[in-house]
Parts: C-alpha cells; structure tokens; sequence
C-alpha cells in the first residue's frame, strides 16, 4: 500500500469508473443496496439505541460494498451476505477494529449535529434524534436549512477521516486511528480530484432531479414525482457508492492482479 497523489482530472476517472462498475453488476448492487437500508430501518426502530446503532454499522457495511466492488471487478459472484464481510471473513481483530471505527463515528457524528445546533439553536439536532418532527412550521420557525448547511461544512472532516479507514483497517491491517490518519492525508493530498469527483455527482443528480421533477409536472403527474425519483434516486447512489472503489485503488495504487487489467480507465 502506498499513498498516491493524482491531478484533479482524476476525479473524472473515477466518477467513470464508478458507471462502469455499477453496469457491470447494477442488480446485485441495487440489490445490496436497498438491503442495506432495509436493514438499517428496522434498526433504526428499537428504542433508545435504534437512531446511532445505524451509524455504528456503516464503517463496517463500507468494507462489504468494496468487497462487493472488488469481487466484481474480479468476476466474481456477490451476494447479500457481503454487506457483512468485514464483520465475518477477516477475523476478530478486524471486526474489533471496524467496531472501534463504528463508535468513533458515531461520536463524530454526535460532533457534527452539535456543531450545527449554533445555526439554530438545536433543532436539527432534536429532529434527528426523534424528539422533534420536521414539518412545515419547524422548518419556517427555526434556522434549521442554516444548521444543514453547517452540518455539511463540519461534516467534511470526518468524511475525510473515515472515507478509507475501514478498508485500510480490513484489508492493510492498520490500527483505526492510524487508519483515519492515513484516510485524511490521503483525501487532502488529492483534495482536487476530490472536488471534481463530488461535483460531478452533484450535477449528474441534479440534472437528474430537476429534470424527472419537471417531466412529471409537464406530464401532468406532479404527483407521482417521488415514485419516479425513488428508483432514479437509488440507482445514483449505488453509483457513487461503487465509485468509492475506484477512489480507493486510485488514492493507493491498488493494482489487484485478478482486477488491475479489468476494471475500466
């Protein structure tokens, strides 16, 4: 494993690569998807613990949806159970250190919804913990677009800090603070192809959203513009999803030797 620096036309590349491998296997990657959400649903309804426990698991749900990328890339089958890969195929220490990772970013997360609470005074914060609804009234009487965007801001270091640490700590067997070291240099190095890769993204589902809302309102069916903006919804994110491989093998000169000759440029 090496840390690699790339130009910021790299961003394209992988915001590519990312298209490529969802075509490449887009129903079993839907599949584990819309799995994962389901799951993390149900989770999120026990009690008292139902609204972290989700966070909890994504550092180590990360590590299957790469070996799901990894294994396609490879020609490999991949089913549901990968979405647990991390937890079960690499050993206790492994699953130890992802667990570590789950309660570090719950923590960051709890950082991040309490930085926001200086934009509006803790409303968001009570909203996605369940104690408050968000309706119409709240969002006129209370600051809480302001608190999302700030959300966002204070957001960007910790994605930063666990965009590869997972993986850097199942498969390069690095300890999870050193892992999150690593992750940060990494994505600040490549800051650049980042800021591309994100706006890609970005424009791709607006267009998206914009452009099925306003088919459905000249179609006349202004009401059923969710139920087509769910599926193109999922469908995107499966793709940005995917593309966080390619991120991976680009930030640290992953050359699989099943993969390296396979996956598009």
């Amino acid at each position: 494993m090496q840390l690699i620096e790339v130009p910021a036309k790299t961003g394209y590349v992988w915001f590519r690569q990312g298209i490529w491998l969802f075509r490449k296997n887009a129903l079993a990657f839907l599949t584990l998807f819309i799995a994962y959400v389901l799951v993390m649903t149900l989770i999120a309804q026990i009690p008292l613990i139902g609204g972290i426990l989700p966070l909890a698991f994504i550092p180590g749900v990360a590590v299957g949806f790469m070996a799901a990328c990894r294994d396609t890339v490879a020609g490999k089958p991949v089913l549901p159970t990968i979405l647990i890969d991390g937890f079960r195929s690499y050993g206790p220490v492994v699953a130890k250190r992802l667990a570590v990772l789950g309660i570090l970013y719950v923590i960051a997360m709890g950082l991040v919804l309490a930085g926001s609470a200086i934009a509006d005074g803790g409303v968001l914060l009570r909203v996605m913990l369940g104690t408050a609804s968000l309706d119409p009234g709240t969002i006129e009487n209370s600051n809480i677009l302001l608190a999302v965007l700030a959300a966002m801001v204070f957001y960007i270091p910790v994605a930063m800090l666990f965009w590869f640490s997972p993986v850097l700590a199942a498969w390069h067997d690095v300890p999870p603070v050193k892992a999150m070291f690593f992750s940060l240099v990494s994505c600040w190095r490549n800051r650049g192809a980042f800021v591309v890769f994100a706006l890609l993204w970005f424009a791709v589902a607006s267009v998206v959203s914009f452009g099925l809302s306003a088919l459905a309102q000249a179609l006349g069916a202004g009401n059923f513009a969710f139920a087509v903006l769910m599926p193109a919804t999922l469908i995107i994110t499966t793709m940005v999803y995917c593309s966080f491989y390619a991120t991976y093998r680009g930030c640290f000169g992953i050359q699989d030797q099943q993969a390296s000759d396979r996956i598009a440029p």
